[in-house]
């Protein structure tokens, strides 16, 4: 096997980035390979919803994720393993990679179970979340490619390798951030979709200010894994100009509660007590929403954002079954989204993600009526981590913003219908702040 071998392989599966790990001695089946001091592996390798374990030998609460994952062998071929696994410490906080070689025909059980320094694993990610590795021996003529790259970028133990058609594409953020330079550039551009057989067509919905940047990069609108250009996540927000990003909210996940007296009894009853008449006077419409801030009481639902099991100092999770949850005045637990669950939906997020801002305008324009500009100013974002959203929400950066509404709520009127936006947001200025490396980048700079 050669490097330009197995990145063909890996590009055949739909993989854009490759995780490059050199083993320790530690790094074994036994042991387990250590992936890093934090959970923001988790975004870069899918893995199926988090189960609660405890450690046999140690005693202490886990959290084990699932992974699609298949060794790559010399002939070009796979086996799946099927037992492959992440295992969350969140009291560490750390993961490790395990039960890689449990039940897998062909896996390298021999460079797995051995105590031997400088093997270099491959861990790549396809654009249907699975996971495709291959492991080498120092020296050989994989690793001595490997060894020979210069300027790769990096992040903890991983060297990463962003590929396209098989070949290594060096600096992927100068080649996206010329690209939204040239976008910025054209001004004003015409609302539009990019289907995915090619074709350009008309977008005139709120929501086409996405859609029309994904067709400005060549980004169907319908891809498999979401916006992408060369493995990053692209999102645009709107501002009202590009000097400042203005009060803007950006949304950062939607997550119905867990627990509490929502779960137990259903959004129609939590609506009830703890909703509140409409503010436009509509007699059969019962509302749930506003900004809700950490151990502030909001002035509508009486209820207070707080958190139980999370150490703002240390930026821990020191109680598995901790949670983010809504009291009221009497000390009830009206909602609650539990650890578990904020980690299940905060992994999904793109480990690399760019922020763009855009106005848009509608107007009887020449081909069109809706029209968008992007900003020259980006937020960068590189590995995110639940624990950055916990630590965040407890400076009332990251607050909880729900839209619920029960309508046709008068008893003996027509059917009731219940609509449900249970959304955490921020402002655009704290985006940096959810990712380990950050910056504000003016692309006119150039």
């Amino acid at each position: 096997m050669n490097l330009k071998t197995l990145l063909k392989i890996f590009s055949g599966k739909n993989c854009k980035k490759v995780y490059v790990k050199r083993l320790a001695e530690n790094d074994n089946s036994k042991n387990q390979v250590y992936l890093g001091g934090s959970f923001d592996v988790l975004n870069i390798f899918p893995s199926s919803p988090s189960i609660e374990d405890r450690d046999g030998t140690r005693k202490r609460e886990t959290f084990k994720s699932k992974l699609d994952f298949f060794w790559v062998h010399e002939d070009g071929s796979f086996s799946h393993a099927p037992y492959a696994q992440l295992i969350l410490y969140p009291d560490y906080p750390e993961v490790r990679f395990s039960g890689f070689l449990k039940s897998c025909r062909n896996a390298p059980s021999q460079l797995l179970r051995s105590r031997v320094a400088n093997r270099i694993l491959f861990l790549a990610v396809s654009e249907d979340k699975k996971i495709y590795g291959f492991v080498t021996v120092y020296g050989s003529e994989l690793a001595n490619e490997f060894n020979s790259k210069k300027n790769l970028e990096t992040h903890g133990f991983f060297s990463i390798i962003t590929i396209t058609n098989g070949e290594i594409v060096q600096d992927s953020k100068s080649i996206l951030l010329n690209e939204l330079k040239r976008i910025h550039n054209l001004s004003w551009i015409c609302s539009k979709r990019l289907r995915s057989v090619g074709e350009i067509v008309p977008c005139n919905s709120s929501n086409c200010g996405g859609y029309t940047l994904e067709a400005e990069l060549g980004i169907p609108s319908n891809s498999v894994a979401g916006p992408d250009f060369l493995g990053w996540e692209i999102k645009q927000f709107r501002v009202p100009n590009f000097e400042r990003f203005g009060s803007t909210s950006v949304t950062l996940m939607d997550h119905s509660p867990t627990d509490g007296f929502y779960s137990e009894k259903g959004p129609e009853a939590f609506i009830r007590k703890y909703g509140y008449d409409d503010k436009l006077g509509r007699k059969s419409r019962i509302n749930f929403g506003g900004s809700h801030k950490y151990e502030l009481v909001h002035t509508l639902t009486s209820l207070r954002l707080m958190q139980v099991g999370f150490d703002p100092q240390t930026r821990t999770i020191f109680d598995n079954h901790g949670f983010v949850g809504l009291i009221d005045d009497k000390n009830n637990l009206a909602a609650a989204w539990s650890f578990k669950s904020i980690i299940d939906h905060w992994k999904v997020k793109h480990p690399l993600a760019c922020y763009v801002p855009a106005k848009m305008r509608k107007g009887e324009f020449q081909n069109c009526y809706q029209q968008y500009w992007y900003g020259n100013k980006v937020l960068i974002g590189r590995f995110t981590d639940v624990s950055l959203f916990l630590y965040e929400l407890c400076q009332r950066n990251v607050f909880y913003d729900p839209g619920i509404k029960l309508e046709m709520a008068i008893v003996g009127e027509r059917a009731q219908t219940i609509k449900i936006r249970s959304v955490f947001r921020t402002k655009p200025a704290f985006l940096p702040s959810l990712y380990f490396e950050n910056e504000i980048v003016d692309i006119n700079s150039i």
